[in-house]
This record gives structure tokens, C-alpha cells and sequence, in this order.
């Protein structure tokens, strides 16, 4: 009965030791992460269309709103 609760202590000391070394270990941080990418290549997209197509979009925009009748 002993043994066993020796050899549980040591388990539990074994795991507790693994779970800290692996927790408080270095980061691996890695590459960018995907939502900078996303919000990179959204706000070049964005850019990209704005100065291409501005004026049409304001157009566009003009004759909704102009087009829109209310009281």
C-alpha cells in the first residue's frame, strides 16, 4: 500500500514537473498571424479600388441617394 502511494506521488510530481516545463517553456510565436494578413491585404484591396474607381463609386453614390424619395 505504501509503494502505491509513493509511486502516485511520484507521478503526480512527474506530471506537475511536465505541465510547468511545458507551460512556462519558450513560445514558439511563429509567423504573422492570419488576421494582420487579412486586414493588410483588405485595407490594400480597399486602396487599390478606391483609387481606381473613386469617382464612379462617388457617382454611384450620388444618383442613390438623389434617386431615394421621401417625405
Amino acid at each position: 500500500m505504501n509503494r502505491i502511494i509513493i509511486g502516485q506521488a511520484r507521478a503526480r510530481a512527474a506530471l506537475a514537473a511536465a505541465v510547468s516545463s511545458r507551460v512556462k517553456g519558450p513560445r514558439d510565436r511563429g509567423d504573422v498571424p492570419g488576421w494582420v494578413l487579412i486586414t493588410i491585404m483588405t485595407a490594400g484591396l480597399v486602396t487599390a479600388l478606391w483609387a481606381l474607381a473613386g469617382p464612379q463609386l462617388g457617382q454611384l453614390f450620388s444618383d442613390a441617394i438623389s434617386s431615394v424619395k421621401g417625405p
